[in-house]
């Protein structure tokens, strides 16, 4: 490979033949050193014991929290996210909380807030600027443990209101504007390929402004050479303009996820 970018292995989409504490075991296993995870609880707020029970599991397979994702409703799902959702503004701000304290206990320092779809009933003009709203505050409750809120568009439903590199920057550009400056864009290589945007001048453009990069082929999703996209090309690219964050693996495994991690060789 031409670029010396680390990866952290996203295990909500990886090792999911596995419960959830015993998938950074095995990610270590594999030879990963950090991890990623969507929110790991069905609640946005568990109780105590299983948020001791996960920091558990990560210490014990000696791996690092790279990566959290804020409470997103059901994901994959009908929610998408709920950073815009008015109906759930309150459960947002509560799970905020505990994701600070994850990332007090753990270092982590990236954390996705995924939009939330479009609501039946609910003028636009309420979702929007409640987002900025949820997304200012998220970035106050993780600036204390340096985090970075990340904004990720993302491809599968047309009800999802950011789906483009520029429609992500813009909603992070109306955030600083309110007030918090530890927001940055998710760009996932595999959500902007399949809806239609060309990778490469993204990667062109705005590497240095990548809060966090997750790849997965394309078509179909799979780990790296199973579709189109030219991932290596692409990352050395990234960390020629500046990136130097981890690369989240976010790809659905063809075969077992132990044995996906050929294309590295």
């Amino acid at each position: 490979m031409s670029h010396t970018l680390g990866y952290a292995v996203n295990c909500s989409l990886l090792f999911t033949e596995l419960p959830v504490n015993e998938r950074p075991r095995a990610a270590r296993d594999a030879g990963f050193h950090a991890v990623e995870f969507w929110w790991p609880f069905e609640s946005a707020t568990p109780a105590q014991a299983e948020i001791d029970a996960f920091v558990a599991a990560l210490d014990d397979a000696d791996v690092r929290l790279s990566g959290l994702n804020f409470f997103a409703g059901q994901l994959p799902g009908p929610d998408r996210g709920v950073l815009s959702h008015p109906s759930r503004a309150d459960e947002f701000l509560a799970n905020a909380e505990v994701v600070a304290q994850i990332a007090e206990r753990t270092g982590t320092t990236g954390f996705n807030a995924l939009y939330g779809l479009r609501q039946d009933g609910v003028d636009p003009a309420e979702q929007d600027p409640l987002a900025v709203r949820n997304a200012v505050a998220a970035a106050d409750a993780v600036a204390k443990v340096g985090g970075t809120v990340l904004v990720e568009p993302i491809s599968g439903s047309e009800d999802y209101p950011l789906k483009t590199a520029a429609e992500g920057l813009a909603f992070v550009a109306r955030v600083r504007e309110a007030g918090a400056e530890n927001v940055a864009l998710l760009a996932d290589f595999f959500h902007l390929a399949v809806n239609g945007e060309d990778v490469a001048a993204v990667v062109r453009d705005h590497a240095a402004e990548f809060g966090h990069i997750q790849i997965a082929d394309a078509p179909g999703r799979g780990e790296p050479g199973t579709g189109d996209l030219p991932i290596d090309e692409l990352l050395s690219a990234a960390q020629a303009g500046g990136y130097r964050g981890l690369v989240g693996l976010e790809y659905k495994p063809t075969v077992p996820s132990a044995e996906s991690f050929g294309w590295r060789d």
